[in-house]
């Protein structure tokens, strides 16, 4: 199985690398691009690998620019740093996506998704053809920048009043029930789950830390380690309630933390 790499991080590179070979010895890494540009070039310049792994945000612009360049002939797994909310519907025919960092497991099922659609398609038209145009397309408006919830209506005494997002600091759960606080230290009941309010929140300015909080970016503080390779939040206002950013959170955490 032939293999382009289509990835702006060094880092990321080798660790795909690295994952590869681990899941599938037979992969030959034969092509590393870093760019729209020479992502084009080389496909240009080289017969079509089997598979491509291809990072959606590179240096010079979305990866789907690719395919309006050149003819992509290959099955291609799609890399992003996305929240799969937005792309967990994305499972379909020659695409696939992975989510970064990538894990071992993910790419071992998506390798294996590959070559159960070779031999399905064995005798057929190259894997690479099926309705690629359509899914590129369809992936793109999964990920066109979305209308964030802008205030929340919320009843305080015998009245609603309206809040905006911008004056939130955090949003948690104490017990079955959901508040969130403010920067002047009101504190609602938001009639949304966690999961429901995951959809909502601009994911550059808010970050679900567990399954029970979520924090604006302005709210946080202080960051201190904390035992299981977890991180102890300190957060203005102060909650009397531990923010703790559960252990599979951190590195996006930091990444998030670090924009």
């Amino acid at each position: 199985m032939k293999v382009l790499i289509v990835e702006d991080e060094e880092l990321a590179v080798k660790k795909l690398q690295k994952t590869l070979q681990a899941v599938d010895a037979s992969a030959e890494v034969v092509g590393i691009t870093d760019s729209i540009r020479s992502s084009v070039k080389w496909l240009q310049d080289n017969q079509a690998p089997d598979l491509i792994l291809m990072d959606i945000e590179l240096a010079d612009g979305q990866s789907f620019e690719i395919f309006d360049k050149v003819d992509v002939n290959s099955t291609v797994i799609f890399t992003t740093s996305y929240d799969e909310y937005a792309l967990k519907a994305f499972k379909v025919n020659s695409v696939d996506y992975l989510l970064k960092p990538v894990q071992k497991e993910d790419l071992e099922a998506a390798i294996e998704k590959f070559h159960r659609m070779k031999r399905l398609m064995k005798g057929s038209e190259p894997a690479g053809n099926l309705n690629m145009d359509n899914l590129v397309k369809e992936l793109q408006q999964r990920l066109q920048p979305k209308d964030f919830r802008k205030r929340f209506l919320v009843k305080q005494g015998q009245k609603l009043v309206s809040v905006e997002v911008e004056e939130i600091a955090y949003f948690y759960s104490d017990g079955r029930v959901n508040f969130f606080k403010t920067r002047d230290s009101r504190k609602f009941i938001v009639d949304y789950t966690m999961d429901e309010l995951e959809a909502m929140l601009d994911p550059d300015r808010y970050f679900r830390i567990s399954r029970s909080f979520y924090v604006s970016i302005e709210s946080v503080d202080q960051i201190h380690d904390y035992f299981g390779n977890r991180l102890l939040l300190n957060l203005i206002p102060v909650l009397d309630k531990e923010s703790i950013v559960s252990r599979e959170k951190v590195t996006d955490f930091k990444r998030w933390m670090g924009k």
